[in-house]
C-alpha cells in the first residue's frame, strides 16, 4: 500500500472506510471483536456492514513507567500477557516494575469487563472466522495479545483490521493472524491520534451504547444468529403471579426449550443463557424465566417447593404460544423441550409427567430429579437426559437413583473433570452441546403435539435443604 498520508473524520469515518475493504468477509460465520475503547466505534461499523455480532476484547496497555504512551506489552482476558522486548530492553524495565504495571493495569482489565459484559458470556467463536477491529495499530502489542486470545477461544480464521498502521505491520502481526486489512500505512508513523481530526476518548457510556445497538441490531444477545424473528420480554400468568421471562425465537425455528432455573439461579444466569445460546444457533426458540418472584427468592423453602415450581412451570408451558413467533393460529405448534438445574430438574420432571405427551424431551444439567418423587418420575413419558459432572459425585448417585424410577427413554450423561457448577473450562460447552443434540433429535421425532393436560401425577413430596 503506497505510504500517503491517511486522515479520519472519526472513528466512525475509519469503520465505514475500513467496513468497505472487508465486505468479502460477509456470511454467518463471521463475528467482529472490538478492542475497548477505541476499538468499538470502528468495530461498530464493520459489524453493522458484514451483518455480524459484535462482542469485546479486553486488552490492557502495558505502558512504559516513565513513558506510559509507549507500549511495553499489553495483558487480555484469560490470564494473556504479551511482552515487546524491543521496547523493554532499552528501557531497562525491572521486574518489580513491570509487576507494579501489570497489577494496575490488570485490575483495570477486570473492571471493563465486569462493566461492558455484565453476566452475559462472550461470544462463542468456535470455529469462526473473528475480526479483530481496533481503531490503529502502534507498536501492535495489544492487537497480538487480542488475535492470541480469539485463538486460544476456538477462532478458525483470525483477520487483524485497522483503518491506519505503521508500513511494517504485517511483518510484527503477520505471525498471529490469517489476514491483515488496513486501509492506510502513511509514513512517517508516529501516533494513530495523528491521523485522525478527532481522536477524542471513547468513553464507557459509548462502548455500552453501541454494544447494544449491535444487539438489537440482530434481535438479541451478540451470540445468537442474525435471523432471529423474536426477542423479547414476555410476562406471563403461572399459579397467581405474572412470571417474566426472555423469549428468543430464531427464524425457522423447529422447537421451543423453557428453561426451569434451580437454586440461585434466574433468568440471568450465565451458565443457562449460554446453553440457551447454543440452542438458538441450532435454531431452537428458547424461554428463560424465574419460578419464584423476588419477594419469594429469600426464602429457601420456595426453591425446594417442588410442587409450587412445578404447578408454575406448567402454567407457562400452557401460556406459550404455538409457534412463539407467530403465534398459535400459524399452524402446527412447535415441541416443546424444558430444560431442568438444579431444583429447577424437579420441576421440569413434575411438569413433563403432568403434561404428557404435550412434552417432547427433558434436559436437567446438575439437577435434581431425584425430588419429583418415585410415583412422578414414573409418569414421565418424554425422553429425558441427565447431565451431571464427573466430580460432582453426590449427585451423580442421587441421578442414578432418580434414572432407576423413569420408565421413559433415558441416558445419563457424565462431563468428565466437570464440578457440580461446570465452571471448569469446556465444561459448560459439552453441555450446551449434549442438550442441543437431545433436543433436537427428539423434536425431529416428535409429533408436534401441543401441552396436553392428562390426569394429574401425584403431587411429590416438599423437600427442604
Amino acid at each position: 500500500m503506497p505510504a500517503t498520508r491517511t486522515h479520519f473524520t472519526d472513528r466512525t469515518d475509519a469503520g465505514h472506510r475500513l467496513a468497505a475493504r472487508l465486505a468479502h468477509l460477509r456470511g454467518p460465520g463471521t463475528v467482529v471483536v472490538a478492542l475497548p475503547r477505541g476499538g468499538v466505534p470502528v468495530a461498530a461499523e464493520v459489524a453493522a456492514a458484514l451483518g455480524a455480532p459484535l462482542d469485546i476484547c479486553v486488552i490492557r496497555k502495558l505502558g512504559l513507567p516513565h513513558q506510559p504512551e509507549l507500549g511495553m506489552g499489553a495483558i487480555g482476558e484469560d490470564g494473556v500477557r504479551v511482552l515487546n522486548d524491543q521496547v523493554l530492553r532499552p528501557a531497562r524495565v525491572t521486574p518489580g516494575q513491570l509487576a507494579a504495571v501489570e497489577a494496575r493495569e490488570r485490575a483495570e482489565l477486570e473492571r471493563r469487563a465486569r462493566r461492558y459484559r455484565g453476566d452475559r458470556p462472550p461470544v462463542d467463536l468456535r470455529g469462526r472466522t473473528v475480526v479483530v477491529v481496533d481503531d490503529g495499530v502502534a507498536t501492535g502489542s495489544t492487537a497480538r495479545a487480542a488475535c492470541l486470545i480469539v485463538r486460544a477461544r476456538g477462532a478458525r480464521r483470525v483477520v487483524l483490521a485497522v483503518p491506519v498502521a505503521p508500513e511494517d505491520w504485517t511483518e510484527r502481526l503477520g505471525d498471529v493472524a490469517d489476514e491483515l486489512v488496513c486501509v492506510g500505512t502513511p509514513s512517517p508513523f508516529f501516533a494513530i491520534g495523528e491521523f485522525y481530526a478527532d481522536f477524542s476518548q471513547t468513553g464507557d457510556a459509548e462502548v455500552l451504547r453501541r454494544l447494544a445497538e449491535a444487539r438489537d441490531r440482530l434481535g438479541t444477545g451478540a451470540g445468537l444468529p442474525a435471523a432471529v424473528a423474536t426477542d423479547r420480554e414476555l410476562t406471563l400468568p403461572a399459579a397467581g403471579v405474572r412470571l417474566t421471562g426472555r423469549l428468543t425465537v430464531p427464524a425457522g425455528a423447529r422447537g421451543t426449550v423453557v428453561f426451569a432455573h434451580g437454586s440461585g439461579s434466574g433468568r440471568h444466569s450465565p451458565r443457562n443463557r449460554r446453553v440457551a445460546e447454543e440452542l438458538n444457533r441450532a435454531g431452537l426458540a428458547t424461554f428463560l424465566f424465574d419460578l419464584l418472584t423476588e419477594d419469594e427468592e429469600p426464602d429457601r423453602r420456595n426453591v425446594f417447593d417442588v410442587a409450587l415450581l412445578g404447578a408454575r412451570l406448567t402454567d407457562v408451558a400452557r401460556a406459550l404460544p404455538g409457534d412463539p413467533a407467530a403465534g398459535p393460529s400459524a399452524g402446527a405448534p412447535l415441541p416443546l423441550g424444558l430444560f431442568g438445574a438444579s431444583t429447577g430438574a424437579a420441576a421440569a420432571l413434575w411438569t413433563a409427567a403432568r403434561l404428557g405427551d404435550g412434552v417432547a424431551a427433558v434436559v436437567s444439567r446438575g439437577g435434581r430429579p431425584d425430588l419429583a418423587g418415585p410415583r412422578t418420575l414414573a409418569a414421565v413419558t418424554a425422553p429425558t437426559l441427565l447431565i451431571v459432572g464427573g466430580r460432582d459425585h453426590e449427585v451423580i448417585d442421587l441421578n442414578r437413583r432418580a434414572r432407576e424410577h423413569l420408565r421413559c427413554e433415558s441416558e445419563l450423561a457424565v462431563v468428565p473433570h466437570a464440578g457440580h457448577l461446570f465452571e471448569e473450562p469446556g465444561t459448560l460447552e459439552r453441555v450446551a452441546e449434549l442438550a442441543r443434540d437431545w433436543f433436537r433429535d427428539r423434536f425431529r421425532e416428535h409429533s408436534g403435539a401441543g401441552p396436553q393436560t392428562p390426569d394429574d401425577p401425584p403431587t411429590p413430596v416438599t423437600q427442604n435443604p
